[in-house]
C-alpha cells in the first residue's frame, strides 16, 4: 500500500497549491473560524476550500465503502452504486421531489434521495436474484435500470426549463461548498458505514464461500444480503443528497485495493475507503488547477467519470469463470410463425395509418381535435416530415439492434446497451466543437463514425480475449459510461456549444424538413436492403464461430461489415432521436415473439415495429406536456426502459 503515497501526495499538493494561490500562508484564518473577523479571501478559504477538500476525502471514502460491500455480497468485481443504478435512483427520486412534491424536502434531501436509491436497488437486486446474481446480467440490469431513471429525470426537467441549469450542475456532482455542515454530515455517515462494515465482515467472510456453503454453516444469506445492500445503499444515497453524482469511485477503489494487494475481505473494507478518499481528492485537486490556469470550473463528478469506462474494460478479464453456467442466458427460442408475410403485411399497412391517423388528430388549447380538410392540408407540410424521419430513425435503430443481437448471439444486444449509440454521441460533439460551422452532412456523418469507430473497439477488444457474448455487452456499457463523463463535461462548460449539444441529446424531429426526412428514410431502405442481403450471415452467425467457420463464412470479414452496418444505421437515427431511445432494444425482442425467427422476416419486422414505436414517441412527445414538446428520444426511452426492466424480471430459461 506504499505506493498509494505518491498519489496521495499529489492530491495534497494540489489542495495547497489552490489554496495557497487563493490566499497566502501567512494570512490564513486561526481556528475557530469567525467570519466576522476575516475578509473576502479568508472566508472563500475557510468556508469554502478548506471545507471542499475535507467533503472530497469524506465522499470518496464512502463510495470507497459502499462499493466494495456491493462487490463483496454480490460476489462480483464491477457492482458499485454507479454500476447498479443506485446513484442515478436516487437523483430520480430527487428531480420528482423538486418538481411535483417540494413539501417532501423540508426535512433534508437524504429520506427522499434514499427513497430512490433504495427502489432503484431492490428492483436490481430482484432481477438479479432470478438470474442468480450472475455479475454481468446484474450490472447490465442496473446500467439500464440507471439509464431510464436518468431519461425520466432529463424528460421532466428539460420540460420545465427552470430546473434546466441546475441539473446539469447536479449531474455533474460538484464539491463546491458554502460551510461546514456538509462535512459534518458526510463524517456522521462515514461513522456509520465503519462500524455497520466493521459487524459485516464476518457474515460476509461466511457469505464469500457461496450460499450454499454459508448457509450449511447456519447464516441467514438473505439477511446478511439485504442488510450489506441496505448499508450501501444509505452511503451511496448520502453522498448524492449532499453532492450530486460522483460517478465510478465505488468500482475503482475495491478495484485498486486488491490490485494492491488487498485480499482479504477485511482488507479490502478498511483500504477501499482510504483509496477512495485519495481518487477523489486528486481528481478534485485537478479539477481546482484547471480552474486557476483556464478559468473554467468543471463539476468533480464528471472527471471521476472518465475513470468508470477504461477501468470497467480493464476488469472484464477478471469475470471470466465467475458466472455459474447457465445463469446469463437468453430468453430461448420462439416460436417461428410458418407464414410471416400476412403479418408482415399487416404491420405495413397498420404503420401507414398510424402516420395517417397521427397527423389528422392532435392537441389545440381548448382540447383534443380532429383536422378538417382545410387544417388537414395547412398541417400536412409540417407534421408529415418529422413523422417521416421519425418512423425512419425508429427503423434504422431496429435493423442495427436486430442485427447486433445476432451478432453477438445475446437478445439484451442494442446499440444503447453495446456503446453504439455513446460513440455516435462523441462523433456528433466533435464535429460541433472542431468545425467552425457544422452542416447536416458533417453531423451525420461524425454522428456515424462515432458510433462505428465505438462498436469497433468494443468488438477488438472482446475478440483478442475470447470472452463470451455476455461480455460484449458490458464492454459497450463501459464505452456508454465514458462517453456519458466526457458528454458532461462538454456540457458543464455551458457556452453555447454545449447548449447545442444538450438540445440534441434530448432528441427533436421538429426542425426536420422534407428533404431531410426523405434521406433519412432512403437511408433507412438502403441498411435495409443490405441487410436482407447478409441474412444468410445473421442465420449463421449465433450458431457459434466454430459452426459458422465450418460452414465457410468468413467470420472477420463478415463481424467487420455487419458491425459498420450496425454502426451507420445507429448513427444516421441518433442524429434525430439522441443516444437513448431503447427501440434498438425493443423492437427485435418484439418481432421474436411475434414468431419473426428467419432473419429476413426478422430485420423487416423489426424495423417496421421501430418504425412504429418511434411515430408513437413523436406523438407523445408531442402531446404529452403540450403546449410544450418532450424529447423525442427520451419519451421513446420510457417506452423501451420499462420493457426491459420487465423482460429482465423473467427467469432464464
Amino acid at each position: 500500500m506504499a505506493r498509494l503515497m505518491p498519489f496521495a501526495l499529489l492530491a495534497a499538493s494540489l489542495w495547497l497549491w489552490s489554496a495557497i494561490g487563493l490566499l497566502p500562508l501567512a494570512r490564513w484564518p486561526a481556528w475557530p473560524l469567525d467570519p466576522a473577523g476575516m475578509d473576502i479571501s479568508q472566508i472563500l478559504l475557510a468556508f469554502g476550500l478548506m471545507p471542499r477538500g475535507v467533503v472530497a476525502l469524506l465522499a470518496g471514502a464512502i463510495l470507497g465503502l459502499s462499493g466494495a460491500i456491493l462487490q463483496v455480497v454480490l460476489r462480483n468485481p464491477v457492482a458499485d452504486p454507479t454500476t447498479l443504478g443506485v446513484s442515478a435512483g436516487a437523483q430520480l427520486a430527487l428531480v420528482l421531489a423538486t418538481m411535483l412534491a417540494p413539501g417532501l424536502l423540508d426535512e433534508g434531501r437524504w429520506p427522499v434521495a434514499l427513497t430512490g436509491a433504495g427502489f432503484a436497488a431492490g428492483l436490481v437486486l430482484a432481477i438479479g436474484a432470478r438470474r442468480g446474481f450472475a455479475p454481468v446480467t446484474t450490472v447490465i440490469a442496473g446500467m439500464l435500470v440507471g439509464m431510464t431513471a436518468s431519461a425520466v429525470a432529463t424528460a421532466m426537467t428539460l420540460a420545465q426549463g427552470q430546473y434546466l441549469l441546475s441539473l446539469v450542475i447536479w449531474n455533474g456532482g460538484s464539491l463546491v461548498q458554502q460551510d461546514w455542515s456538509g462535512v459534518r454530515a458526510l463524517a456522521a455517515i462515514l461513522v456509520f458505514g465503519a462500524i455497520a462494515a466493521a459487524l459485516l465482515a464476518r457474515p460476509l467472510r461466511v457469505l464469500s464461500l457461496g450460499p450454499e456453503g454459508a448457509s450449511g454453516l447456519g447464516l441467514n444469506v438473505v439477511l446478511v444480503r439485504l442488510l450489506a445492500v441496505g448499508v450501501a445503499v444509505i452511503l451511496a444515497a448520502a453522498v448524492s443528497a449532499e453532492l450530486g453524482l460522483i460517478a465510478f469511485i465505488g468500482l475503482a477503489a475495491p478495484a485498486l485495493a486488491r490490485s494492491l494487494g488487498a485480499v482479504s475481505i477485511v482488507g479490502l473494507l478498511a483500504w477501499s475507503p482510504v483509496i477512495g478518499a485519495v481518487i477523489l481528492s486528486l481528481c478534485d485537486g485537478l479539477v481546482l488547477l484547471v480552474a486557476e490556469q483556464l478559468g473554467e470550473m468543471f463539476p468533480t463528478g464528471a472527471l471521476t467519470g472518465l475513470i468508470g469506462g477504461p477501468l470497467l474494460i480493464w476488469l472484464l478479464p477478471r469475470l471470466r469463470g465467475s458466472t455459474p453456467p447457465g445463469t446469463e442466458r437468453g430468453e430461448g427460442a420462439s416460436q417461428r410463425r410458418r407464414d410471416p408475410v400476412p403479418l408482415l403485411v399487416r404491420l405495413a399497412l397498420g404503420l401507414v395509418i398510424a402516420t395517417v391517423v397521427l397527423i389528422w388528430i392532435g392537441r389545440v388549447p381548448g382540447g383534443w381535435a380532429v383536422l378538417d380538410a382545410e387544417s388537414f392540408a395547412a398541417f400536412l407540410p409540417m407534421r408529415l416530415p418529422r413523422l417521416i424521419a421519425a418512423a425512419s430513425a425508429g427503423a434504422a435503430l431496429a435493423i442495427a439492434g436486430a442485427i447486433l443481437q445476432r451478432l453477438t448471439a445475446n437478445p439484451l444486444a442494442s446499440p444503447e446497451v453495446l456503446g453504439v449509440s455513446g460513440g455516435a454521441a462523441m462523433g456528433y460533439a466533435g464535429v460541433v466543437y472542431f468545425a467552425a460551422a457544422p452542416t447536416a452532412i458533417a453531423l451525420t456523418a461524425g454522428t456515424m463514425s462515432g458510433g462505428a469507430l465505438a462498436l469497433l473497439l468494443v468488438a477488438a477488444f472482446v475478440s483478442r480475449r475470447d470472452m463470451p457474448a455476455e461480455r460484449v455487452l458490458l464492454a459497450g456499457i463501459a464505452v456508454s459510461a465514458l462517453a456519458s463523463a466526457l458528454l458532461s463535461a462538454i456540457m458543464a462548460v455551458g457556452d453555447m456549444r454545449s447548449f447545442q449539444i444538450l438540445g440534441w441529446l434530448s432528441g427533436s424531429s421538429s426542425a426536420m424538413t422534407m428533404q431531410g426526412a426523405f434521406a433519412l428514410a432512403g437511408l433507412a431502405v438502403v441498411l435495409w436492403m443490405v441487410a436482407l442481403a447478409l441474412r444468410r450471415w445473421l442465420a449463421v452467425l449465433p450458431l457459434g464461430a466454430g459452426v459458422a467457420g465450418g460452414l465457410g463464412l468468413p467470420l472477420r470479414q463478415a463481424r467487420m461489415i455487419l458491425i459498420a452496418l450496425a454502426g451507420m444505421a445507429t448513427g444516421a437515427a441518433t442524429v434525430l432521436v439522441g443516444p437513448l431511445s431503447f427501440v434498438g432494444l425493443m423492437a427485435p425482442h418484439v418481432a421474436r415473439r411475434l414468431g419473426l425467427a428467419r432473419p429476413g422476416d426478422h430485420i423487416t419486422g423489426a424495423a417496421l415495429i421501430g418504425a412504429g414505436l418511434m411515430l408513437v414517441a413523436d406523438f407523445g412527445a408531442r402531446m404529452a406536456g403540450f403546449p410544450y414538446e418532450l424529447p423525442l428520444g427520451l419519451f421513446a426511452s420510457l417506452i423501451g426502459g420499462p420493457w426491459l426492466i420487465w423482460l429482465m424480471t423473467r427467469p432464464a430459461r
